[in-house]
Parts: structure tokens; sequence; C-alpha cells
């Protein structure tokens, strides 16, 4: 649904975006990461045919960018860091000017826009002033209005910025919602935890480039190292210690825990425990250490 090749931007001397190539399927999410500054919002604007790149090229939705601008724009629904709202309208004057613009007809427009201000809790609000509106409200009114039309393409930058966390689960539910519909999304963010919980596939972009690509459990695999494991017992290690270091790559420990690494785990650890409790170990737990996409981010953005 979504395919760039090489694509290249340049303002005068500036390279913002550098030999960018992705591609998103239907049905997929895809997290953009990356600095301030790094081309998120360059690549956007390119794939939703505001900019034209310099060079390489992109397919949206079956059309190049360049050659059919126009047939992009009209299958993409793009959400901006800054909404510009037309902040005297209500809601629904103001989204039955969209959807004229997108061009719906009058009975599918006022049931487009009364399904999305339902979904995203809006319905309440649709007779206040847009300048009436939080933040929070705004930024859920731009996210309808990126919808209202049905595109198979979504290029959301910062959709739950400055909402509430009730409001911020309604969105990340319609965008897994949008998912289960086919729908292709690239989604722009700095709450990595949302990124994590959302996209199917991770693309850390740094000076214009992308230079780390995958899933999230697949980039902590190589960025991080195998799996770290945490046995706790009921009673100190004492004197099963020195056996221990010998049967795991021991990381850290404690009176009564370690923690190891093992590149099988489910191999390595069911003979842990047996080898625990022929010793009579009372074993209290024997879990993963969480890993979080924050750790894989901050090594790449450092290294």
């Amino acid at each position: 649904m979504i395919e760039a090749e090489n694509l290249t931007k340049k303002f005068d001397d500036f390279t913002a975006v550098d030999s960018l190539s992705l591609s998103v399927r239907a049905g997929e999410v895809l997290a953009l990461l990356g600095p301030n500054g790094a081309g998120k919002t360059t690549t956007v604007r390119m794939l939703s045919a505001i900019l034209a790149p310099t060079t390489g090229r992109a397919v949206v939705a079956g059309f190049d960018v360049v050659q059919s601008p126009g047939q992009v724009r009209r299958r993409v629904g793009m959400l901006t860091e800054m909404p510009g709202l037309y902040l005297r309208m209500q809601a629904v004057e103001y989204l039955d000017f969209f959807g004229q613009l997108y061009g719906l007809g009058a009975s599918q427009r006022q049931a487009r826009a009364a399904a999305l201000l339902s979904r995203l809790g809006m319905a309440d609000a649709v007779d206040k002033r847009l300048g009436d509106y939080s933040k929070g409200m705004r930024q859920k009114l731009a996210l309808i209005r990126a919808m209202l039309h049905d595109p198979p393409v979504l290029l959301l930058d910062e959709p739950t910025s400055a909402m509430d966390p009730q409001s911020a689960r309604l969105v990340r539910d319609a965008i897994t919602a949008l998912r289960g519909e086919k729908h292709a999304i690239i989604l722009c963010t700095h709450n990595l935890f949302e990124a994590e919980e959302l996209a199917d596939r991770i693309a850390i972009i740094r000076r214009g480039r992308i230079v780390e690509q995958g899933t999230a459990a697949s980039l902590k695999s190589r960025l991080l190292g195998p799996p770290l494991m945490e046995v706790r017992l009921n009673a100190p290690l004492d004197g099963l210690l020195p056996d221990l270091t010998q049967r795991v790559k021991v990381v850290e420990q404690g009176d009564v825990w370690l923690r190891y690494r093992t590149d099988d785990p489910a191999a390595e650890n069911p003979r842990l425990l047996r080898w625990l409790a022929d010793r009579g170990a009372g074993v209290v737990t024997l879990s993963e250490v969480t890993r979080s996409l924050e750790d894989v981010y901050l090594r790449v953005v450092a290294e």
C-alpha cells in the first residue's frame, strides 16, 4: 500500500531525507521514530504528495506521488502535529465542509461524522465552537477529519499528543480497529509505549536515514542481546551459586535472586528449574526481565 525507494528531499544544501526506503502493507502499522529534526515530517509530506521528492520514488495506494499527486491525496488521511482547525466553526459543520471537499454525499457525510464522533467520545461536544475545545479535543477532531473519507492510507503525526489517558486509549483503539479493516498506517510518535503497543514494525530514522527497522522483538534481540531471565528463591542462594554460574550466564545477583542470559529460554529454563528442585531450592518466580522499546531507541540514537 505504501512503497518508498531511495526517497530523498533536499532544501538547497540541506538534506532533510536521505535515500529512505520503506514499505507498509494493508492492515499494517509502521511506527516511524526519531529525534526532532530527523526527517519524519518531511517523509510524511512526501508520501502524502504535499512535497515532491528531490530524487527517488514513492507509490501510495497504487499511485506515484509525483506523477499522480491528486490521486494520492484522495487516498490518504493525514493528521499533522498542528491540526489547523477553523475555530469559529462547530464540529458538525466543520466535518461537513471537509466531507464536501472529499466528494462525499450529504447522507454519507452525516453518517461518517456521527459514527466517528461517537467512536472517539466527541458526540456530546458537537455544538461547541472549536475554539472552546481543549487541545486533546482538537486533536481528536483533526483525527476524525483525516478518517472521514475512509482512506486506505493514514499518516498520523503524534495522534495522542495533549490527550488525557482515556482519550488516548480511545484513539489507540481506533487505530487498532483501522488496522483490522486493512488500512495501511504510518505512525510518527515520541510515545514509545504507544509505538510498541500499536506497531507491527518499527523504523528509526536519524539525520534523514532509516538506521534500524524491524519488529520490536527483533530489534530488542539484535540490539539488546539474548533474553534476560530472573529467578527468585524463597531462601538465600548460599552454596548453590558456584554451581549456578557454571550452568547459566549470570549477569547480576542478590541474596535470593539472580539474573542470567540465555539464547534458548524454552530449553534452558526447564532444565534450571529441575536442577533447583533436585537440590530442594524453593523457586518463587522465574520470569523474563522486561526490555522496552525505549532501551532500543536510546541505544540507536546514542550510536
